[in-house]
């Protein structure tokens, strides 16, 4: 009889919730790389088909990786069992491992991870928060960004509102454009070769990192080599001219990385 009840409680306690359990953030998942640490709850995600991330490879030296861009943000029930955030770091460090994968870099609240496959490549910075009561992961998936912005559609933009902002991939701090942006550029020259009577003027904007003269020099910089590759392209320089603004143009939050990323931005100007 007594085994007949311990079997009952089992497994009317099989059936019950934990008490500590809380439900995703709708629409969230973990990604199909890594799951979560036990207990934690999705409390928001987001993602992007592209956008870039800041990852450390060692103390004081980080690259800018780009690719799709996600992030999820998970949060412990006040009512879990606590855990370290040695416990965090590591637990994904060795499940990267085990993958294939290397630790890169880490600290007490971050921990910088790759993983490399045959025709992927995968950032992760795991980053610990409050006693590790939450922690994140970021993904970047690398890859290309795809060029979605035609000529046709800058010139009806032109007309439309005397300007269009592009994003264009500049080296980090750098007025060196990346390689991934060469579609762009070739769709600015397409559009004047196309409009002979055009003239436009090519005007850099930066988010508010760092201190405004900065910014405004870097910007400066950033809109001259737009408007050289251009020229490079068979663009007469008579047609052309350029100007750096800075920080001081935003037209997002510079308080979200997101709202950063949109005031990075070159924008054409018809003139």
């Amino acid at each position: 009889m007594q085994r007949v009840l311990i079997l009952l409680v089992t497994i009317l306690c099989a059936g019950l919730p934990a008490a500590f359990a809380e439900d995703d953030a709708s629409g969230c998942s973990d990604h199909p790389l890594l799951s979560r640490m036990p207990n934690f709850y999705i409390s928001e995600c987001t993602i992007e088909d592209f956008g870039e991330e800041e990852m450390y490879i060692a103390e004081d030296k980080a690259v800018m990786v780009e690719g799709k861009h996600t992030v999820i943000d998970y949060d412990l029930p006040e009512s879990a069992p606590r855990v370290s955030e040695l416990q965090v770091r590591r637990n994904y460090a060795n499940a990267i491992t085990k993958l294939g994968g290397k630790l890169l870099y880490e600290d007490r609240y971050s921990a910088f991870l790759k993983l490399e496959k045959p025709g992927s490549e995968t950032w992760v910075h795991v980053r610990v928060f409050g006693g590790a009561s939450s922690y994140r992961l970021l993904f970047i998936e690398v890859q290309k960004m795809r060029q979605d912005v035609t000529a046709s559609d800058m010139l009806n933009a032109l007309n439309e509102k005397g300007f269009i902002a592009l994003y264009i991939n500049f080296d980090t701090d750098k007025a060196d454009i990346k390689p991934e942006s060469q579609p762009v550029i070739d769709q600015i020259i397409a559009l004047l070769k196309e409009n002979a009577s055009l003239k436009v003027s090519i005007e850099g904007h930066t988010d508010n990192t760092g201190t405004a003269q900065h910014n405004k020099t870097l910007s400066e910089q950033r809109a001259q080599s737009v408007l050289n590759a251009v020229v490079k392209g068979g663009i007469g320089k008579e047609r052309l001219s350029s100007k750096g603004w800075g920080q001081d143009n935003p037209v997002a939050d510079n308080r979200t990385e997101e709202g950063k990323a949109k005031n990075r931005r070159v924008e054409i100007v018809k003139q």
